[in-house]
């Protein structure tokens, strides 16, 4: 599971032990790519990666600088920009929130799933937006952040191809509008017919949240070396990715005791994501970002989730060879 101890046993890794020739790295790292390429054909779905070195820059690239929708990996700047804001004292982390029955974002997990109306901080609501990718949690804090501190955080970090353009509840009337559709099981019904997909804005990462794999391990790493706010503030992202619940995706490619994985994903339809890092026990960790979209409009598809944590793994150990001149 994300964020705690696996079975099995990792295979051995050394520290960075010496540097191979530059022509031997460009001809390994286009070989990791084309495996990580044929990985997705087999899995029925076009991919995109990136997969960083932190401390080194190190990297393994396939596509790692097209345009990506980021579906629920918008809560990623969210989370960047709400830690930001704190630390500037433009907000307080344990200020409570009510959050009413009748009027919250729609979901299936979180607070977006219960009957009730709750209360809570605005700290507590970033920890189900992280760990189980809340939408009504999300939507509530975004309303607090701010639109527009989200993109100015993004754009102070240098990420100029990351924009967030609304929550979850937007992406849901668009896609509702766009379908002309009541809710998502006829949204997945019609989503086969001709033009459909093409209509879609929340599928089109020039009309919705979007940014590239690269920015989104430029982030990840900015976090982990603490660079994306204060120590504090980073220390407390990354413990919420590394409570993240779901083990189906990049974690699903470290199925090792030693090894921590800590993510986000994103879902949307045929959209499949998920971006985080890899930490090994001799001190190696490893930004990954990794984003899918199936070419069947099928709402369980096993090995399109499967595909990002072999594609990770993949790259992962394509850097760790490298690191150790092997």
């Amino acid at each position: 599971m994300t964020g705690t101890q696996r079975t099995g046993t990792q295979p051995t890794g050394t520290q960075p032990t010496g540097t191979q020739p530059t022509g031997t790295r460009d001809a390994a790292a286009r070989d990791t790519a084309v495996r990580i390429e044929a990985a997705f054909r087999d899995a029925g779905v076009t991919g995109f990666l990136h997969a960083a070195d932190i401390d080194t820059g190190r990297e393994v690239a396939v596509g790692a600088d097209a345009p990506v929708v980021l579906a629920s990996v918008f809560k990623v700047p969210l989370l960047v920009a709400f830690h930001r804001r704190a630390a500037e004292g433009l907000l307080d982390p344990t200020e409570q929130v009510t959050l009413p029955a009748g009027d919250r974002t729609s979901g299936p997990t979180g607070v977006s799933a219960l009957l009730d109306d709750v209360r809570m901080s605005l700290r507590d609501l970033a920890c189900l937006m992280i760990t189980v990718s809340d939408n009504a949690a999300a939507d509530a804090l975004l309303d607090r952040v701010g639109l527009d501190a989200v993109n100015a955080a993004a754009t102070a970090l240098g990420l100029r191809e990351t924009v967030v353009t609304g929550g979850g509840r937007q992406l849901f009337d668009d896609l509702m509008a766009d379908a002309g559709a009541s809710g998502f099981p006829e949204v997945w019904a019609r989503l086969d017919e001709p033009g459909m997909a093409a209509r879609l804005r929340a599928l089109d990462p020039s009309r919705t949240s979007r940014s590239t794999p690269r920015e989104m391990t430029r982030l990840l790493a900015a976090i982990w070396r603490d660079e994306a706010a204060p120590p504090d503030g980073c220390a407390a992202m990354r413990r919420l990715f590394g409570l993240q619940v779901w083990p189906h995706r990049l974690s699903s490619g470290f199925p090792y005791d030693d090894v921590l994985v800590s993510g986000k994903t994103g879902t949307l339809l045929t959209v499949r994501n998920e971006v985080g890092v890899v930490e090994y026990p001799d001190g190696g960790r490893y930004a990954v970002a990794v984003f899918t979209r199936s070419l069947l409009p099928i709402a369980v598809l096993p090995q399109a989730d499967a595909v990002i944590g072999t594609a990770a793994r993949l790259a992962v150990e394509a850097l760790r060879r490298t690191a150790s001149g092997r």
